[in-house]
């Protein structure tokens, strides 16, 4: 799967745009909706879906245009093991609370998208409304027995990183 960056917004945040053939999904588009879209463009991929890791503005900003724009189905209350198909490829769903209640990271063959919850150095905010401290710890945790060596993380924010 290719994945291409896309900083967009006063935050800085990741937007990533995983593409497999013909297909794509626009990950936390957090913004600058033009960027996004000539991204998507230039991609020459049909944006079957958009994903958010959690529900922050930073992360969906630009969701309902870039829906709009693309006729990409925003996919909503993802679940724990749920799969998600783009091209030939899928990636899956894994619950990580403790930045929001419902963050969620998605994890390919070679790589994993972490959202707000894990960064280079360090992990998300847990002082915002539906953090969790503990919860944080314990998705990382988890996250530490789903990550082989060589993988790519790419967080929310800052740059991707290798195991």
């Amino acid at each position: 799967m290719e994945i291409k960056t896309i900083k967009v917004g006063e935050l800085q945040t990741n937007c990533y745009l995983l593409i497999s053939g013909k297909e794509l999904a626009v990950i936390d588009p957090g913004g600058e909706t033009d960027k996004i879209l000539k991204e998507i463009k230039d991609c020459q991929a049909r944006a079957k879906y958009i994903i958010n890791t959690h529900r922050h503005f930073d992360h969906t900003l630009a969701n309902k245009e870039v829906s709009k724009k693309t006729g990409a189905e925003i996919l909503t209350d993802l679940k724990e093991e749920d799969e998600v198909k783009i091209g030939e490829e899928a990636v899956k769903v894994v619950y990580t609370p403790g930045h929001t209640e419902e963050s969620i990271c998605l994890l390919g063959s070679d790589f994993i998208l972490t959202g707000d919850t894990l960064f280079k150095d360090g992990h998300g905010r847990t002082d915002l409304s539906g953090g969790s401290e503990e919860k944080i710890k314990e998705s990382l945790e988890k996250l530490s027995k789903l990550l082989k060596p060589g993988m790519m993380v790419y967080p929310g924010h800052g740059p991707a990183f290798r195991v």
